[in-house]
């Protein structure tokens, strides 16, 4: 994915190490070293106070992680990093199908 994301930094919590933190502690590092958190864990939403986020968080409303699954999305995600983000969830999902 990080190719898809020029002019952003994109890192993942395994490259920081931080694959074993609960989603808590994770946000909080997170919001020490970066602007914005993107994840595909949908229970984020019910796992956190939302109100009280440390940055914004995208939510990537997929059914797993692999690329072929997020690739189309990028195009979403770019428009929302564009504009101010506040701290709150945005959930960015697959764009709507063609009609035939």
């Amino acid at each position: 994915m990080r190719r898809l994301f020029v002019g952003h930094e994109v890192r993942t919590a395994f490259e920081q190490g931080w694959s074993t933190l609960s989603n808590g502690i994770l946000l909080a590092r997170a919001s020490e070293a970066f602007d914005v958190f993107v994840t595909v864990d949908q229970n984020v939403q019910y796992q956190q106070n939302l109100k009280a986020l440390p940055l914004p968080v995208i939510m990537l409303m997929v059914p797993d992680n692999r690329f072929e699954s997020l690739a189309p999305l990028a195009p979403a995600i770019l428009e929302v990093l564009s504009r101010p983000l506040p701290r709150e969830v945005v959930r960015v999902g697959p764009p709507p199908a063609k009609a035939s």
